[in-house]
């Protein structure tokens, strides 16, 4: 008998751990979670954001003499950089709060980090590989259960079952 095709009974010892487990995912649910992680990113480049301006949006001259005297980036000229890094650290961080293009304004962020990383604080790259690697584990889980087929799970029944799951939590 082939015994590889009978699904896995939890032991005496597994099944809290089972249960544990099952309770952790109907309190999470994705959508919960990645509006926290929304926010947590927004809320980085909104503050940052908020530093370079004064009042709603008038962008403070030190943000200029900032642009200008440090971070020195090559190919713009510093007055265009300060202004597309207010706007576009406002702008992103508005639409990935309120869910709308989010993965244009994550990859937009993404690429304002880079862009940081390697042209303006080059030797900061420890600080940074904690992040990448948090992203790479966050792209990780989502391409996991997302619609697509991957070798790690069954895609679309995933989302389905999730999406159950939700239902059933919100009609009991």
């Amino acid at each position: 008998m082939n015994t590889a095709a009978l699904p896995h009974r939890p032991t005496h010892t597994e099944r809290p751990l089972a249960r544990l487990r099952q309770l952790a995912e109907r309190a999470t649910p994705h959508s919960l979670l990645a509006l926290a992680n929304r926010f947590a990113i927004a809320g980085i480049f909104w503050m940052s954001a908020r530093t370079k301006v004064d009042g709603w949006f008038h962008i403070k001259g030190s943000t200029y003499l900032l642009f200008r005297d440090e971070y020195h980036l090559p190919v713009i000229p510093p007055e265009w950089a300060a202004q597309m890094a207010t706007v576009s650290e406002h702008l992103f961080s508005i639409l990935l709060v309120l869910g709308l293009f989010t993965r244009l304004s994550a990859l937009a962020l993404l690429g304002m980090t880079l862009v940081i990383q390697v042209f303006v604080y080059p030797d900061a790259w420890r600080c940074c590989c904690t992040w990448w690697g948090a992203a790479a584990a966050r792209c990780r889980w989502i391409a996991r259960y997302s619609n697509a087929r991957t070798a790690e799970g069954p895609g679309p029944a995933v989302v389905a079952q999730a999406a159950q799951a939700v239902r059933r939590s919100v009609s009991a």
